[in-house]
């Protein structure tokens, strides 16, 4: 068999059973001696990414308040219903930029933390192959591939290659280097309760895909009680997977199976937690995390010194109907990063956890349809949350843009930042520099990012300095 095909068979047969693929195949992969080559750690750190899928509009999430800002926001959108009353916006101040802006009214918790120095915004970002000029783009030099494609895009932000296709994400990248850091661990890495996504598949890291609910029953092996006959049967599977462990394909299939034996016997209890979650799908996904990081601090088995954890949030590819949508997703995220945060306090690991927000793209800062179907369309730079008690909260981070010196982009259609006249920011910020932060927080080395993010080097800021 072609050895390209054997390796597909085996990272797809690894991914449909929604475990980690075994240490067995690493001898395979040139990072062998780059994982060998990290510092040995002790302490505890993790990063919590949550999608958005369908492309949050964040010109709805973060407004510019002074005469200016405010007057282009208000000229774009107030006609058509899409802007935000002023009044209602909850006022912040970024310290590094010092006028005022607003929060979306619907996220009151998050503004608590920002008010409390545990949360920062991380401002037009997006997928670049390269830094671009407005002249650059209208000249179709550098843009990444199907710009204003959901698919693409969401690929493009999970794996921050806007270059080309690439089957393997950056979060399971930056976990093929710090799952080095869990010696003696053969639990997973990476952990997803979103299904499965490409930002948590590496190029030796696979990903741990369980659901909600009760974590005693995520990863339950069927089909087998106490009768003799069923223990016969028991102990013949069991030895079904020792043989003919020189062939690839029967290796992983064997070697997976016994990893997600084993997990499920890790779930042997289902952690409580005294703060309470909101019961909604974010909700619980965050929850879940949260007691899968309380069975790793409380338990024996588990054992990591570094966790990757994917949650998802949907709905808001809101081409009608914006305001209300987004505001009830928007409400639901903001309650649930909240109980997050508050059981990372709760759990004693507020400053080893950081959270931060995906998505699709933003949305065009002019709306499509009208009156009670009012929406927007697909744009490109967006604006994200980073949560923690790492995080230099209180202020906006990311690249200035050369119209207005600061890292928020000038808001006016068809004005300098714009890629045409409907309001879709070009990124001054690439995904590869808001990653690359992330993942040197979680213990990459700096010699070690451009093999993570092979971009990076076209960017003159590896590390935005959001965290600690």
């Amino acid at each position: 068999m072609d050895p390209n095909r054997r390796e597909f068979f085996k990272r797809t047969g690894c991914a449909a059973l929604g475990m980690a693929a075994l240490n067995a195949g690493l001898h395979k992969f040139g990072l062998i001696a780059a994982l060998a080559e990290q510092a040995a750690v002790t302490n505890y750190r993790a990063l919590v990414c949550i999608f958005m899928g369908g492309g949050n509009d964040s010109n709805n999430m973060v407004i510019p308040l002074d005469t200016t800002g405010w007057m282009n926001y208000s000229n774009a959108r107030s006609a058509a219903g899409l802007a935000l009353n002023q009044n209602s916006l909850l006022k912040i101040k970024p310290t590094s930029i010092g006028t005022t802006f607003g929060l979306h009214p619907n996220l009151p918790g998050l503004f608590n933390l920002w008010k409390l120095g545990k949360l920062a915004v991380v401002t037009n970002v997006g997928p670049m192959i390269q830094p671009i000029t407005q002249a650059q783009y209208k000249s179709n030099v550098g843009r990444p591939y199907q710009l204003f494609s959901h698919s693409d895009q969401v690929a493009q932000w999970q794996n921050s290659r806007a270059d080309k296709v690439v089957n393997i994400g950056w979060g399971g990248r930056v976990g093929d280097f710090a799952k080095s850091f869990n010696t003696g661990s053969t639990f997973p890495i990476v952990t997803s309760i979103a299904g499965q996504t490409l930002f948590a598949i590496g190029q030796v890291t696979r990903p741990l895909s369980i659901p909600t609910g009760n974590l005693t029953q995520a990863l339950v092996l069927s089909g087998f009680n106490t009768t003799p006959a069923s223990l016969a049967r028991k102990s013949s599977m069991d030895y079904l997977r020792t043989i003919d462990a020189q062939l690839d394909l029967v290796s992983a299939a064997s070697s997976t199976t016994q990893q997600g034996v084993d997990i499920g016997a890790d779930f042997g209890v289902d952690p409580t937690l005294n703060t309470v979650f909101p019961n909604t799908g974010i909700g619980n996904e965050l929850k879940q995390i949260a007691k899968i990081m309380k069975l790793n601090l409380t338990g024996a088995s588990i054992n990591l010194n570094r966790q990757i954890f994917f949650a998802s949030i949907g709905g808001f590819d809101t081409h009608q109907g914006q305001i209300n949508t987004q505001s009830t997703l928007l409400s639901q995220l903001d309650a649930a990063m909240s109980a997050f945060y508050n059981a990372t306090v709760e759990l004693g690991i507020p400053d080893q956890v950081t959270t931060f927000t995906l998505s699709d793209f933003s949305r065009t800062l002019s709306p499509s349809g009208s009156g009670g179907t009012v929406g927007s369309d697909h744009a490109w730079a967006a604006h994200h949350f980073v949560m923690g008690g790492s995080v230099l909260g209180g202020d906006f981070y990311g690249v200035p843009t050369a119209s207005n010196g600061t890292v928020y982009p000038t808001i006016q259609p068809g004005g300098p930042d714009d890629t045409d006249t409907r309001g879709r920011w070009i990124p001054t910020c690439a995904v590869e520099q808001y990653a690359a932060t992330l993942a040197t927080w979680l213990g990459v080395q700096s010699t070690d990012l451009p093999t993570v993010f092979p971009l990076l080097s076209r960017f003159t800021t590896p590390d935005l300095g959001f965290l600690a």
